[in-house]
């Protein structure tokens, strides 16, 4: 059965994040956020690993799936919903073969190339960005201009997540353009009123669907 991706796809970087992790996860699963990731790129192993597991522990009884970014191993070993793969990690097919069949398994592209490529894989849905500048990232891709974005709509039929600099005002385009489902995190991480902003982008979603 195809993946359905809810419209908002927040990320918690613990690199930037203002609040604790699990606060953050309570009041994004508050105003209706039902998908996750948890990113800490520059966490020890252990400390990742510890983090993921306390999330998990609030994630599942508030219905939130909990995504683990690039770490297939914390993934496993926390019992995540899932992992999401970079182009420098270990390739999709791969890492199905160690988690359970409902586990979900995203994976980053960049350009047409690399999303034509990822239909091959079993990747549950595929990312696409940056499709605008973005400040959260060290070293980014070169933005995905809207011609290209309209190319890999066309090409790809997984569920497609649009990720890098995007917030609320710039959203509704996407949407518009048949992205499934937004990833946010500096949009989402200074905002005073969280579920406001939460509610913003799936309204958002909502005026585009069918």
């Amino acid at each position: 059965m195809a993946l359905s991706l809810p419209p908002l796809y927040p990320i918690i970087d613990l690199a930037v994040c203002p609040l604790p992790a699990g606060e953050m996860l309570c009041l994004l699963a508050e105003a209706g956020a039902r998908l996750i990731q948890l990113r800490a790129k520059k966490s020890s192993t252990r400390d990742f690993f510890q983090e993921a597991v306390r999330l998990v522990s609030l994630a599942r009884p508030r219905g939130v799936r909990l995504i683990i970014n690039d770490r297939a191993d914390i993934a496993l070993l926390s019992d995540a919903d899932g992992v999401h793969l970079g182009q420098e990690d270990l390739p999709p097919d791969l890492v199905r073969e160690w988690l359970r069949p409902e586990k979900i398994i995203g994976l980053s592209t960049h350009n047409l190339e690399q999303a034509r490529a990822g239909m091959r894989t079993s990747a549950d849905y595929l990312a696409i960005g940056p499709v605008c500048p973005t400040l959260t990232k060290e070293n980014p891709d070169p933005v995905v201009t809207a011609g290209q974005l309209k190319a890999i709509r066309t090409l790809v039929e997984k569920p497609l997540v649009a990720i890098g600099g995007i917030t609320a005002e710039n959203a509704g385009v996407l949407f518009e353009s048949g992205i499934d489902s937004v990833a946010v995190i500096g949009d989402l991480l200074n905002w005073r009123d969280l579920p406001g902003r939460v509610r913003q982008y799936l309204a958002l979603a909502g005026r585009n669907s069918p």
